[in-house]
């Protein structure tokens, strides 16, 4: 081994290698509990900014599968009519009655058995029918409301309707349409109507 002279404190020559030791450090070869309660933390902050935006997209696509049911029992009363030349039987709700006739399922009120509306089985986070009727995405006890212009049995076909967003007479106003649907809610985000 290479020696060099050196003095020591005293004064004394001695020898030390010119080649220093590698010093054994200790590479860290896992995450330390600090790291990864730190990564856990920033995790926990991304999700609570991301799950808002996921719950506002699922609400959006809500109200769009319900718009489109609207529009759709909307329809399909107006071929209705223009296939027999009268609305279907009086209802201010889209019960179960009013959709087997408009399904095609009864032949009481459609004779011909024609299925003027596609309908099917409602499910959690799904519109569709059940007991009720035909219900919104958001609840399975509250089926769409309806008006027609055949308002009390009567038809008047004057193409003026009065219709009640909030399910009491409070709300109620005319249009001019032959046939209104929308879901009665309180949260206006949630409001549905075919008119619009």
């Amino acid at each position: 081994m290479l020696s060099a002279q050196c003095s020591d404190p005293s004064g004394a020559p001695s020898l030390s290698p010119l080649k220093t030791e590698n010093r054994n450090l200790k590479t860290p070869s896992a995450f330390t509990l600090i790291e990864l309660l730190v990564v856990i933390a920033i995790i926990g902050i991304l999700m609570s900014v991301l799950f808002p935006a996921v719950n506002s997209v699922f609400d959006n696509a809500k109200r769009a599968q319900a718009r489109n049911d609207a529009v759709q029992i909307a329809t399909a009363v107006t071929a209705f009519e223009t296939e027999y030349g009268r609305l279907p039987i009086f209802t201010t709700t889209v019960n179960s009655v009013l959709v087997q006739t408009l399904a095609g399922i009864t032949t009481t009120d459609n004779p011909r058995g024609i299925p003027f509306l596609e309908v099917q089985a409602a499910k959690k986070g799904k519109s569709g029918t059940n007991s009720n009727g035909f219900v919104d995405p958001w609840t399975t006890n509250t089926a769409y409301s309806i008006a027609m212009d055949n308002e009390g049995g009567t038809n008047s076909y004057d193409n003026d309707i009065q219709v009640s967003t909030n399910g009491s007479v409070s709300g109620t106003f005319g249009i001019r349409r032959k046939v209104a649907v929308w879901n009665v809610t309180t949260n206006t985000r949630r409001q549905v109507r075919s008119w619009e």
